[in-house]
């Protein structure tokens, strides 16, 4: 017979992260403390599902680890890598090479956070490049308006002292 309490650990286990415990008891794997590489297997063959609701899924194996004290074995990079090739995020363009392959191993919801605040400063980017672009076109256009204000004044003063020298010249003469 099997120990009450045992049993009603296991079934609170197994609420906390159905998805997983139902793979393990077909996989016949240990559901809690499950291995790295048993839950990069799980992530591997549930990609179908999508990456939000797969990345619910591999929380709930974590926070069911972390409430038991035990280490929890979302948290290394072979779950990580395995999350990349599903949610395709790629790290920044601005990143160097060798932090760009670090960024595998990170967490799916610190890349996802990384990767939208990049496009969003990308963006943001690319509009003050423009609003720049525009006001230097701006700039160019005034600047030119006013020398030809200038040369236009320049030529009515001469034209004007011209006319006037005429004048004098006629009244003298």
């Amino acid at each position: 017979m099997a120990n009450p309490v045992l049993v009603a650990l296991a079934e609170a286990r197994r609420q906390r992260a159905p998805l997983f415990a139902r793979w393990c008891e077909r996989e016949r794997e240990t559901f809690c403390p499950a291995s790295p590489a048993a839950v990069a297997r799980f992530a591997r063959e549930h990609g179908g599902i999508g990456v939000e609701p797969l990345w619910e899924a591999i929380l709930d194996i974590s926070r069911a680890h972390v409430s038991l004290g035990l280490a929890d074995p979302t948290a290394g990079a072979p779950v990580a890598i395995v999350l990349d090739g599903i949610a395709k995020l790629s790290p920044p363009q601005s990143w160097p090479g060798p932090w760009k392959e670090r960024f595998k191993a990170l967490p799916h919801d610190l890349k996802r956070f990384i990767a939208d605040h990049e496009t969003r400063r990308e963006k943001s980017l690319r509009r003050t490049q423009h609003a720049l672009a525009h006001t230097n076109k701006m700039l160019v256009r005034l600047r030119s308006a006013e020398r030809t204000m200038k040369e236009d004044q320049n030529g009515e003063a001469e034209s004007q002292q011209f006319d006037h020298r005429r004048q004098d010249s006629g009244a003298s003469g």
